[in-house]
């Protein structure tokens, strides 16, 4: 973790805009999955939606994102790819989403060009998240805030790591880690752009309903 620093030297601004939903792909997204997304990214909470799925070849992959792509096309959600330029690249995805291990930005935007989203997995580094902004990353992402099982993390940034880039930095910011309608206020209080939400959803009986919740936390009207 980088140098200590003082949370309370830094507020986030007024915001100009509402936080939103940047959901974030099951393991299986086969089966009767295009019609879950679809219900869940009717109403504009949803900004985005990553693809994120292990351990698929990726021309298996890349059939099974054509209809989710297309569902977000027709909500306009960016579809954004995880960990792979290539699968983005063939796809011509709105963007990819890269991990400390998983390539360079700027070798990312020669590829998928100016128009691509391109989004780094910080942790609780100011350090990166800086590196990511000077490399041309499009947003930045903080976490995990909260324990999680989608992807494991030993790491736990302070929600003032929010503040401090959103007081200072023009690139948004993704919270992500465990977040449900129950634990997020703190993190938009905090200056989060985005909430990425994974478990929530997708292992609710009714994920509608908790999309629902994310929108009266957000206060941004839905369409149901």
């Amino acid at each position: 973790m980088d140098d200590e620093f003082d949370p309370a030297e830094f507020q986030p601004p007024r915001r100009t805009e509402p936080c939103r939903l940047y959901l974030i792909s099951p393991q299986n997204v086969g089966d009767d999955f295009p019609e879950r997304l679809k219900a869940v990214v009717a109403d504009e909470v949803v900004a985005a939606f990553q693809l994120r799925v292990k351990d698929v070849p990726e021309h298996q992959l890349a059939r099974l994102a054509e209809p989710l792509q297309r569902i977000c096309s027709d909500a306009g959600a960016a579809f954004i790819v995880n960990d792979s330029v290539s699968l983005a690249k063939r796809l011509g995805a709105d963007g990819v989403h890269l991990g400390q291990q998983d390539g360079d930005v700027r070798e990312a935007r020669a590829i998928l060009g100016p128009q691509a989203q391109i989004g780094v997995t910080c942790h609780d580094s100011r350090h990166l998240a800086m590196d990511a902004g000077e490399a041309g990353a499009d947003y930045v992402a903080f976490g995990a805030f909260y324990p999680t099982i989608t992807k494991p993390s030993s790491y736990r940034p302070d929600p003032s790591i929010l503040s401090w880039w959103s007081s200072i930095f023009e690139i948004p910011c993704v919270a992500i880690g465990g977040i449900t309608p129950q634990n997020a206020k703190v993190l938009v209080d905090a200056g989060a752009d985005f909430l990425a939400v994974c478990q929530a959803i997708w292992s609710a009986s009714e994920p509608t309903k908790v999309v629902c919740e994310f929108s009266d936390l957000l206060k941004i009207p839905t369409k149901n």
